[in-house]
């Protein structure tokens, strides 16, 4: 199939065959008839990447501090390498699609196959979207007509938030699509409605509409005409539908409204707000979210848990079938606003438009009929890439994953290896044909059985989110591949027990054993190769401490979600446990665990938490995973007390010895957590057939020590001295 991207590194908008998205539960497969360019997210998107660094950065203040900071700690190098990682990645267009259902997932109820309906899919020929982020097409409302419903429902939203009863007066600014479609919503609602532009074109329309307009390209006074159109009174609430980065149209809002008016702002502007014009009237002004309750909740938007209606009436589902209503009943009328149309194949054209400076409104994008594409040649799973195939006779290989993680790290260390890259698979088509191109796969593909059934692959790579990671281990084991899995091996001790067990049957029915192996890349860094030279000649127990600043990440983060990441220690925290086992080299007897702080309704947060280790030598082990601290901070460091000497790992820079002869300091370039060396001992394992590059033994306690202490903090903060 194919679908429009743009890279944000230049803003370059291409029409790519993708592999068709797979459909999972809770989720719809959509053949998709025609979109609808948001004119004004999307020309931001546009103008952003087509951008210098220096004008990116200037947008961003943010995230410009935030790299300053990675530069500080990490090193000029790495920093640059992430962010034309994060840049070089193209983003998906669009959110604004009608289509008809070609299948639906296990949980969907309402729908069937065949059913018309909108989603917030993006500008592809087949989208798969979430449940509770689709509407049905009633009948007698076109595919082209309702392609503009979630950007409807944008205004819908803050028009709720505003309020309007029957008989008040409203200013609008800004009248653009949005803009156009919220003066009819509020004509809906019986109010008088003062439109304010400075394009004519917009203007007339309006005015073609029943919209009283104020024309600011001639001077005309937006405060005077609203005190005037309000009959002295002050209008009753102003909604704000421009895009600009003046503060001038909330501060004229605030001037034309009456006492206690209502202030919404659906656009952006800038937000430099006088106290003054709030105060002395007692105004009230909100920022509207979207399109409505459920907007960037992932429990609404990807898991299907609805709000209660007696509580939230109107969510973002909601107000789609309330739009769609309107246009089915002729209250709202879209055709007026069409300006352009463009087939599929045109949307570089389309996207040149927002770009250059014409006169736009309303730019749809058309799809090819069944007759024109028939429904099996859109729903490939699999895209060839045309990459040659390398003619090295090492191991063959397949990655389950192209996100940020797998792309960043993973799939660049494993392109540096004398690995053949067979295929990439991710949910995401997109993302899945992006990384086989850019790292050198042979295809593409939405399909997980094309990598676990593939006789030209030898060894999967899994990079997934944690709680998919068991099954798919035990999948790749049992139809025969070597496996290297991304942390966490597993979320569960069960998880772990079935893995075991997997892997001894799948290695006894081949007679020969599999490689399994977790991406520990922190054993391969050159700092701890070092320090495991220099530890040879030491024979008594070692006291050794991690500090680990990781950051704050929000609550709401997959990674944070017990069910979905298993939390940080579980996720993240692994890391370091496994890197004291190693260092230590004698198993943990037992440990103790304790983290401080409790998040929104009590909910434990385990990503600020200190771990004690006891191992079997007598050695000692902490770490300290720590979530409130500054950016500006290393983000790992590790001592190692022995003998009256010390090493000293600072962020994987620098290595420093104290009293501890021959240890020279040995700092890098470049930061080296041990990526490259990790995915290439797996390679060669692969290759020679083993044995696994990690002792499976430790491999499997590392798994079970790490499960126990995440569950125990997240039960309630804080475990006991276990043994293990």
């Amino acid at each position: 199939m194919r679908q429009v991207l743009q890279s944000l590194s230049d803003g370059t908008t291409t029409v790519e065959e993708v592999p068709c998205p797979s459909v999972g539960p809770g989720r719809l497969l959509i053949r998709t008839q025609r979109t609808l360019v948001s004119a004004g997210t999307e020309r931001m998107l546009v103008e952003f990447g087509r951008g210098s660094l220096l004008s990116k950065a200037r947008q961003q203040p943010e995230k410009v501090r935030q790299v300053l900071d990675k530069i500080r700690t990490d090193g000029l190098m790495t920093t640059l390498d992430a962010v034309r990682g994060k840049l070089d990645m193209p983003i998906s267009l669009g959110y604004c699609n009608a289509g008809e259902v070609l299948e639906v997932g296990a949980g969907v109820d309402g729908i069937r196959p065949g059913d018309r309906v909108v989603s917030n899919g993006p500008h592809a020929e087949v989208v798969c979207v979430p449940r509770n982020l689709c509407a049905r097409i009633p009948e007698g409302v076109c595919h082209e007509h309702a392609a503009f419903t979630v950007l409807s429902a944008i205004g819908l939203q803050g028009l709720r938030l505003a309020a309007p009863t029957l008989g008040e007066c409203f200013a609008l600014t800004g009248l653009g699509l949005i803009g156009l479609i919220t003066a009819q919503l509020l004509q809906a609602q019986g109010c008088r409605v003062l439109g304010i532009d400075p394009n004519p074109a917009r203007l007339e329309l309006a005015g073609r509409m029943g919209i009283e307009t104020v024309d600011l390209s001639i001077g005309q006074d937006p405060v005077a005409a609203a005190m005037d159109f309000s009959r002295g009174r002050g209008v009753d609430g102003v909604l704000i539908t421009a895009s600009t980065k003046s503060s001038e149209p909330v501060h004229q809002a605030a001037q034309m409204c009456r006492q206690r008016g209502r202030i919404v702002l659906v656009g952006v502007t800038g937000l430099e707000l006088q106290r003054s014009d709030f105060y002395e009237k007692e105004l009230s002004f909100q920022v509207s979210c979207s399109y409505g309750p459920g907007r960037y909740d992932e429990a609404y938007e990807e898991s299907g848990h609805d709000y209660p209606l007696a509580y939230v009436r109107w969510t973002e589902q909601r107000n789609f079938e309330a739009v769609l209503d309107m246009m089915a009943e002729g209250s709202l009328d879209v055709s007026p606003l069409i300006s352009h149309r463009f087939a599929l194949d045109q949307a570089p054209a389309a996207y040149g438009l927002l770009g250059g400076g014409g006169d736009y409104l309303g730019i749809v994008l058309e799809y090819p009929t069944s007759e024109e594409r028939p429904q099996a040649e859109l729903r490939r799973p699999t895209v060839t890439t045309g990459t040659p195939s390398p003619t090295s006779t090492g191991a063959r290989v397949g990655v389950i994953g192209a996100g940020n993680y797998a792309c960043r790290m993973l799939m660049p260390s494993l392109s540096k290896t004398a690995a053949r890259r067979c295929v990439v698979v991710d949910n995401v088509g997109a993302n899945a044909s992006y990384a086989a191109r850019k790292f050198g796969f042979e295809r593409a593909t939405s399909d997980v059985r094309e990598a676990l059934e593939a006789d030209d692959v030898d060894g999967i790579l899994i990079a997934t989110r944690h709680n998919s990671h068991a099954a798919l281990v035990c999948q790749a084991l049992e139809a025969g591949k070597h496996v290297f899995v991304e942390k966490p091996l597993a979320l569960t001790t069960d998880e772990v027990v079935r893995i075991e067990r997997t892997h001894a049957a799948a290695s006894a029915r081949l007679g020969r054993e599999l490689v399994l192996m977790v991406g520990f890349n922190r054993r391969f860094a050159p700092h701890t190769v070092r320090v495991m030279e220099l530890l040879r000649a030491v024979s008594e127990p070692k006291v050794l401490s991690i500090t680990v600043n990781a950051g704050a990440i929000s609550a709401t983060h997959w990674t944070q979600s017990t069910e979905v990441g298993g939390g940080r220690i579980l996720g993240e925290g692994c890391h370091f446990i496994d890197l004291l086992r190693f260092m230590a080299g004698a198993p943990i007897e037992s440990w103790q665990a304790a983290c401080v702080g409790r998040g929104a309704e009590g909910v434990v947060s385990d990503d600020k938490a200190v771990i004690s280790l006891r191992f079997a030598d007598g050695s000692l082990g902490a770490v300290q995973y720590i979530a409130n601290g500054h950016g500006s901070f290393p983000k790992e460091r590790l001592e190692v007390f022995c003998a009256g000497r010390v090493l000293q790992i600072d962020n994987f820079r620098s290595l420093r010895g104290y009293g501890w002869p021959g240890a020279r300091k040995m700092k890098l370039f470049r930061q080296d957590k041990g990526h490259a060396a990790c995915a290439a001992a797996f390679v060669d394992a692969v290759a020679r057939g083993g044995p696994s590059p990690i002792p499976l033994a430790e491999t499997y306690e590392v798994a079970r020590v790490t499960v126990s202490i995440a569950h125990a903090l997240r039960a309630d903060g804080a475990g006991s001295a276990r043994e293990c």
